[in-house]
């Protein structure tokens, strides 16, 4: 397998779910496009292989077949171009190589500045909802018929069958435009929280456009937490790589409090692997989340503060924890 085609798999292994080395050569996890098995959640139907010259990726799930130039830049179109460049540098062009010659000139997108929508506020369900959780419901929109919506903003949906009201999460970059959204479920929903990019050159994370560098950011797993943390953001994706939105070094990262869910467990070990700082919670907290935590009555923030920790200190705290 070629040199750079290798670290670029290993650059990217952290956004994929359950990814591991079989062999040489060989890689699987599961599959980012189709999600792979939604009743096992450890399978893995997803595979990296070399083919001659070149490098494969194949779903055995979804059939989902593509060049790992495509498959990269379809999973972190910013690591893309890096390979691209990379690939171009060493000479790796022509009718043997799949990567095309890197285009150094773009159209920067145009975004729509304000969600054609009412705030959540202005329906009587979803501000109901958002206030049980103690959440603002100024914050955030309500769409009707979330999926016909949503072809309006890009097409997503091929078939509506059935069309169901959600709570919309706006997401803005540094800059304040938006670059897509999450759908939450107002009820019993198979998918909870449906993530629409309209850029995707931009990482899935929410709160950009109101945290400050100036001071430790805390990174939560969802919008709603975030929200009850001074100077968060919330990662609306499993493994998401924030190096290239230079967010400064004073990062902490909070993820769920549930030590027996493996694949939580994996993250945070990668992190503290990574020279992170993480939050490892007490034995006297019950809640799973922050916002449970907030209805329960507890400082967030005093909890966040005295129990993050880094290094050999987290491997240590880590190792108690997941024995809860």
């Amino acid at each position: 397998m070629d040199l750079i085609d290798s670290k670029y798999i290993g650059l990217v292994s952290s956004r994929l779910q359950k990814f591991k080395r079989v062999k040489s050569d060989l890689y699987t996890f599961r599959c980012p496009i189709c999600g792979d098995s939604q009743k096992n959640k450890n399978k893995t139907r997803g595979y990296i292989y070399p083919v001659k010259n070149n490098t494969n990726f194949k779903c055995h799930n979804c059939g989902a077949s593509l060049s790992f130039n495509n498959f990269l830049k379809q999973i972190d179109p910013t690591l893309h171009k890096q390979y691209t460049l990379e690939k171009f540098k060493e000479g790796h062009t022509g009718k043997n190589f799949v990567v095309e010659e890197p285009k150094f000139e773009f159209k920067k997108p145009i975004f729509k500045k304000k969600l054609d929508l009412p705030k959540a506020s202005e329906n009587p369900i979803a501000k109901q909802y958002l206030e049980k959780r103690l959440l603002n419901p100024d914050k955030f929109y309500f769409a009707d018929k979330f999926k016909a919506w949503t072809n309006t903003q890009k097409p997503t949906f091929s078939r509506i069958v059935r069309d169901e009201s959600r709570i919309i999460i706006p997401l803005h970059t540094r800059e304040g435009e938006i670059f897509g959204f999450q759908g939450r479920s107002l009820g019993p929903s198979k998918v909870k929280y449906i993530t629409v990019i309209l850029d995707d050159s931009i990482p899935k994370v929410y709160g950009l456009d109101e945290v400050s560098t100036d001071e430790t950011i805390y990174v939560t797993e969802g919008p709603f937490d975030s929200t009850f943390v001074k100077n968060a953001i919330a990662m609306c994706g499993s493994d998401i790589l924030l190096d290239s939105l230079n967010l400064g070094d004073d990062i902490v990262y909070v993820l769920d409090n549930e030590p027996r869910n493996k694949e939580i467990c994996n993250r945070i070990s990668k992190l503290i692997d990574g020279g992170k700082k993480v939050v490892i919670w007490p034995k006297a907290v019950q809640q799973k989340d922050i916002n449970d935590m907030v209805l329960a009555g507890l400082s967030v923030m005093n909890v966040l503060k005295s129990n993050t920790y880094r290094a050999l200190e987290a491997k240590i705290k880590f190792n108690e924890w997941k024995k809860v």
